[in-house]
């Protein structure tokens, strides 16, 4: 994909530019043709936008695909089939194969002192029904939405925050959106580019239908009971929520659209056809006519990929399953297992819930000796081995090897297996007192069972935790696992009822200095560790509790501080400084990094990279691969870029 990167020194602006030729010839799709001759669909040359994003596939090493097929896929939950927005990968600016942003759903974006954005869409560009895709969409959701008290009573999300200061919006013209803050704003650009994005702009034709400032009140109160919701305000959050993806009637402007709602196993997604992207030769994307998303149960996708069900396959399979992937491939399934690298900082993580309700167990938890005799208790070369063949990196959780920010000396902070050392350390708590069984006492007398909660997703995460219950054992903490719904885990971890909980480390384990640190500060309740804590930043205090520990203080103060300087030097100190933080007092507690993520495709699939990185944010796992280039197709009649 062709891109170009300008700096206009005069200004101090970025421009990120999409490529285009203008005149560029659309070849019109057999799946979509018998809806242009009847008269459905405008031909493909006026379905795209005046200056669509021309693909430079060449530059990837990729070859020219042809239109046509069906990739079948699997999740484990219906609620999964947002998973196609992930995938879909369209974003007003997303990352390339190289994880720098680069312009896409827009035409290109200036950028002003890192504080004022100015958002130039493509002419023409359309939604999925054919309306415009205009400034607009933008306006009806900053006015309309996110500054409506109904819709948004918090107000603006965090995405139009810096700090304490809401941004300013102007719609200048159809094509343009200015977006503006008083100082430098470093957050922004990647927030556009995640995996789950903040979506700015809504399909305003489609949903004024069901908003009190707009619609008939007597038709939207039909529309309300029929929905069966308290309210327009609910109705309108139902049909709006663009990740869910769950509305067959919203518009998108993604590769593919959902065909039906319902609650059916198998899901059907269409191509868009005015998709904003085509390649040099004049084919619209996706290449892809249609994906079946099917819903199984999970420990059944390892072995219906095996049987050949699925043509792209990474979810919902671990590292354990390759041996009976690899076993499809020798009895003559067709397709190929490949190991891509694994962008999380730790595989799996113990996240002790430093706001757990209990007192007791609460002041034992926030003591930084227990974490620390915890992670001495854990055998990680035993479960690197059993369960890994010892191809994963033992350790805790920090920036990944491949990282300019790793420090050896963070990985291995209380890390390496020392009962001895873990039991001197409860010792030394006055955690002395035992059960006749061995088990160590709380002060108030109840036995030291350590409670970890899961999601019950992951065969491997089972295994290790028994392996823990035994090593464990020997430092006379009793581990009691308790598997979970996920929906149900997250809820519980969020009010402060769960006592520990294990996940993913964080989701970027390969930070820059330039990488915005808000995950390793208490700014979300989404880190395990520090629920409360992250609701009320989320909430600016309305809900949650306060960070009271001098080290939450300190994260807060240097993400503060990371957020205030441009200077390069002073971000990789900052950096340094957190990660430091975190291996020291161990807030998460990491056990094994780095395993591969096999990627499942089929041997028709084309323009699947051999080599790639399975990462949900940045890299929205298959999508910055960009899935919508992938085709099906024999390898030898694949038309090799010129």
């Amino acid at each position: 994909m062709r891109r170009s990167v300008m700096w206009l020194s005069a200004a101090v602006i970025l421009a990120l530019t999409g490529a285009a030729v203008s005149g560029q010839t659309v070849n019109e799709s057999s799946f979509l043709k018998d809806y242009v001759a009847a008269g459905k669909l405008p031909p493909a040359a006026d379905r795209i936008p005046d200056r669509p994003l021309i693909v430079d596939l060449a530059q990837k090493g990729r070859a020219i695909g042809q239109q046509g097929g069906t990739l079948r896929t699997m999740v484990t939950r219906s609620k999964d089939i947002r998973q196609m927005v992930v995938y879909g990968y369209a974003r007003l600016v997303g990352y390339d194969q190289n994880y720098e942003l680069v312009a896409d759903i827009l035409e290109r974006i200036e950028i002003e002192e890192n504080r004022h954005f100015t958002l130039h869409l493509r002419k023409g560009h359309r939604w999925s029904d054919g309306a415009p895709f205009t400034s607009y969409d933008f306006k009806y959701w900053w006015d309309h939405v996110a500054n409506n008290v109904d819709l948004s009573p918090n107000g603006p999300p965090e995405v139009m925050r810096n700090g304490d200061e809401i941004a300013t919006m102007r719609f200048p013209d159809p094509q343009t959106v200015v977006i503006e803050w008083s100082r430098p704003n470093p957050n922004f650009l990647p927030a556009l580019a995640g995996a789950r994005p903040p979506f700015i702009y809504r399909p305003a034709h489609y949903l004024k239908k069901f908003h009190a400032d707009f619609a008939d009140p007597k038709v939207l109160k039909l529309a309300v009971v029929k929905a069966r919701v308290r309210g327009w305000a609910p109705l309108h959050n139902d049909m709006d929520d663009m990740y869910k993806f769950d509305n067959p009637d919203l518009p998108t402007l993604q590769p593919w659209m959902l065909t039906d709602k319902g609650a059916s196993s198998r899901q059907v997604f269409i191509r868009n056809p005015f998709y904003h992207r085509i390649d040099a030769a004049g084919t619209q994307l996706p290449y892809i006519d249609k994906v079946e998303m099917s819903v199984v149960a999970g420990g059944l996708i390892a072995a219906k990929t095996n049987a050949g069900e699925a043509d792209l396959q990474a979810r919902g399979l671990d590292f354990r399953d390759v041996s009976v992937l690899r076993k499809g491939e020798a009895d003559g399934a067709k397709y190929s297992t490949r190991l891509w690298r694994n962008g999380v900082a730790s595989q799996m993580a113990i996240y002790p819930n430093l706001n757990f309700a209990d007192p007791v167990w609460r002041e034992i938890i926030r003591d930084t000796r227990f974490r620390r005799a915890l992670s001495m208790a854990i055998d990680r070369r035993m479960i690197n081995r059993a369960l890994y063949f010892g191809l994963a990196k033992e350790g805790g959780m920090t920036a990944l090897a491949d990282s300019p920010l790793f420090e050896p000396s963070n990985l291995s902070a209380w890390a390496l297996y020392n009962p001895e050392a873990a039991n001197a350390l409860l010792d030394e708590m006055g955690l002395t007192e035992r059960t006749r069984s061995g088990i160590r006492t709380l002060p108030d007398g109840r036995p030291l069972e350590f409670v970890i909660e899961t999601a019950g997703e992951r065969q491997e995460v089972e295994n290790a935790l028994a392996i823990m219950t035994d090593t464990w054992r020997d430092i006379g903490v009793q581990l009691i696992m308790r598997p979970l719904d996920r929906d149900i885990l997250r809820n519980r971890v969020y009010s402060g009822v769960t006592m520990a909980s294990v996940w993913y480390g964080w989701d970027n384990g390969l930070p820059v200095p330039n990488t915005p640190p808000d995950y390793l500060a208490p700014t979300s309740q989404d880190f395990f560790a520090w629920p409360m804590w992250g609701q009320y930043y989320q909430t600016r205090g309305s809900a949650g509790q306060k960070p009271d520990l001098p080290e939450a203080k300190r994260l807060m103060q240097l993400y503060q501080a990371w957020h205030g300087t441009e200077d390069a030097d002073r971000r990789e100190e900052i950096w340094r400084e957190m990660l430091y933080i975190h291996s020291d007092k161990q807030f998460a507690i990491g056990i094994i990094s780095e395993t591969p993520q096999p990627v499942v495709v089929s041997d028709r699939l084309q323009n699947v990279p051999e080599i790639g990185k399975w990462a949900w944010n940045p890299g929205a796992h298959f999508g910055v691969h960009r899935v919508d280039e992938f085709f099906f197709g024999d390898a030898e009649l694949a038309q090799v870029a010129e």
